[in-house]
């Protein structure tokens, strides 16, 4: 009995000691702010609270808070890599793993401004060999095409074959030799990171160029982006501003480097900085590049077969007065999100593996409500 007993006590301070852990590694303390507090004040807040988080460990990114066009924050708090050599500031680039996908939604926007294509297009009247019968473009820009999310695995299963650096032409291969629908197009909604790497296959089959160079070409340097790039294993070399990821475990900082998948791009690989989101989230109220009728359609909600709406717009999840998207990959963490009616936005970027994010980005969001708040 007295060793059952203890075995059970051991097992609880095991399971104690376990949640506790976990507990370390999502917590992030509230931020303090008075319900009458002025503007000024929260902000101000929000910016003393980051320099906490970033001094316990908690915290190494940035953050941009806008209202109305104007830039209330604009945060940089730590290190570009692991060696510490160099600071954060408003022009690093940090890899934005799936707040990518509205990138790419909007490079196919841009051929279709540019009539090249149609949303409403089959995807097999641009990718030669397309398997999927009735999968449209607007079918795989709402996770609604039933082409499971398996692009990685199959990469796995075919390693031998599929070269040494995974491109985007080989994973939509793989994708077309290899899978089969889980359900009929619009019948449901799946997030696929599958579905994005088959639009930036499109986005090159379609304009005769790299994804790379058409977004920079046709989206970043017109827009005046100077700090946002397409950047994978298969690109010339890394900007000078761009971030690299790394674990970090108090004041143990661990480089973690891109792996041989890191040759694709759609799902992930774009790379923006502070400073450019300020565009970016202007880019959505009208620009010259993509008509707002087009506009408009990335923040619809897509009606599925059975009546029912899914909430995924074009990179977007799509509610009632929010648009956002997170992401995480390698040492990458990252959230956007918007409220159209008071045209706020908030963007926290980190790079340093932090699984607190999502737990960041709600204290600030809480902290913000009355400035974001359209009541």
């Amino acid at each position: 009995m007295l060793v059952t007993a203890s075995i059970c006590f051991g097992l609880l301070a095991i399971a104690g000691g376990a949640g506790y852990y976990i507990y370390t590694l999502l917590h992030v303390d509230p931020i303090v702010v008075a319900s009458d507090a002025s503007e000024t004040d929260r902000i101000a807040a929000v910016a003393g609270w980051l320099d906490d988080q970033f001094e316990k460990h908690r915290f190494n990114g940035g953050v941009l808070i806008i209202r109305d066009g104007r830039v209330l924050l604009s945060k940089a708090c730590g290190y570009t890599d692991n060696t510490k050599t160099h600071r954060i500031d408003d022009h690093t680039a940090f890899r934005l793993a799936s707040v990518s996908k509205q990138f790419t939604a909007a490079g196919v926007l841009r051929l279709a401004e540019m009539g090249l294509l149609d949303l409403d297009d089959s995807v097999a009247e641009h990718l030669e060999n397309f398997s999927f019968e009735n999968v449209s473009v607007r079918h795989l820009l709402n996770q609604t095409s039933g082409i499971p999310d398996e692009y990685m695995s199959l990469a796995e299963e075919h390693r031998e074959t599929a070269g040494d650096i995974l491109t985007i032409s080989t994973a939509v291969e793989l994708v077309m030799w290899h899978s089969k629908s889980d359900y009929a197009p619009g019948d449901a909604t799946e997030y696929s990171n599958t579905n994005y790497v088959l639009l930036a296959g499109v986005i090159e089959a379609v304009s005769g160029m790299s994804f790379e160079r058409f977004m920079s070409e046709e989206l970043f340097q017109p827009l005046g982006m100077n700090d946002t790039r397409v950047w994978n294993l298969l690109s010339d070399q890394r900007s000078p501003n761009q971030a690299s990821d790394f674990d970090q475990i108090d004041d143990d900082r661990t480089p973690i480097e891109p792996t041989w998948l890191d040759g694709v791009a759609g799902d992930g690989a774009v790379f923006s900085s502070l400073n450019d989101f300020v565009i970016w989230d202007r880019f959505w109220y009208g620009n010259s590049r993509v008509s707002n009728t087009l506009l408009e359609q990335a923040f619809d909600r897509p009606k599925l077969k059975d009546g029912s709406r899914s909430d995924y717009g074009f990179g977007w999840v799509v509610e009632r007065k929010r648009q956002w998207h997170n992401g995480a990959w390698l040492g990458a963490n990252t959230y956007i999100v918007r409220y159209p009616k008071t045209r706020s936005c908030l963007v926290v970027l980190d790079n340093s593996s932090n699984l607190r994010l999502d737990s960041i980005a709600d204290e600030i969001e809480e902290a913000l409500k009355p400035i974001f708040s359209d009541d």
